[in-house]
């Protein structure tokens, strides 16, 4: 009876071990997935803080304003 409540143990603990793998590696994708999507989203709003204004300047600058 002991014998077979330590080998339920021992196969819990494995499986639990598993567990915590796949959920490791989970939570990495899903951490440099949110990086990669808020570089996309950042990185063009910094573009266009630069692009704008010089677009602007370009604009008023042919039509006279």
């Amino acid at each position: 009876m002991e014998q077979e409540i330590l080998q339920r143990i021992q196969e819990q603990n494995e499986l639990l071990q598993k567990i915590n793998i796949a959920t490791e590696k989970t939570r990495k994708y899903l951490m440099w997935t949110f990086y990669g999507s808020l570089a996309l989203f950042i990185l063009p709003l910094i573009g266009l803080m630069f692009a704008i204004p010089a677009f602007l300047s370009n604009m008023s600058a042919a039509y006279g304003i």
